[in-house]
Order: C-alpha cells, then sequence, then structure tokens
C-alpha cells in the first residue's frame, strides 16, 4: 500500500483531492486535506500530481 503524505502547511484546501478520490481524501474542520484509512481504485499519482500546490506525496 502506497503511503501518502499531505503537507498541512501547503494545503489550500482547495479539496480537488477529495474530488478525484473521496475514498482516501477528506477535508478536516480546518479546511486542510487529511488521509482516510483503507484503500482505492483512485491513481493517487494522478491525484498527487493535479495537486496545484504539491502538498501530496506518494511514498
Amino acid at each position: 500500500m502506497a503511503n501518502i503524505v499531505i503537507d498541512e502547511n501547503a494545503c489550500v484546501g482547495c479539496a480537488l483531492c477529495v474530488n478525484m478520490c473521496p475514498d482516501r481524501f477528506e477535508m478536516d474542520e480546518g479546511g486542510i486535506a487529511k488521509v482516510k484509512n483503507g484503500t482505492c481504485d483512485c491513481d493517487l499519482a494522478e491525484v498527487a500530481t493535479q495537486c496545484p500546490v504539491d502538498a501530496i506525496t506518494i511514498q
């Protein structure tokens, strides 16, 4: 399973990751993206590439 890291200082809360992959991402109360546990069929590399501020890293 891929290790997904979100740079909370870089995240601007656009929710693009949530829209692209709601099974793995969610927004917290402060409007910052968080990783949810579980699996998905999403292309996580594509989600990371689409983040406008490069806040998502897939390891």
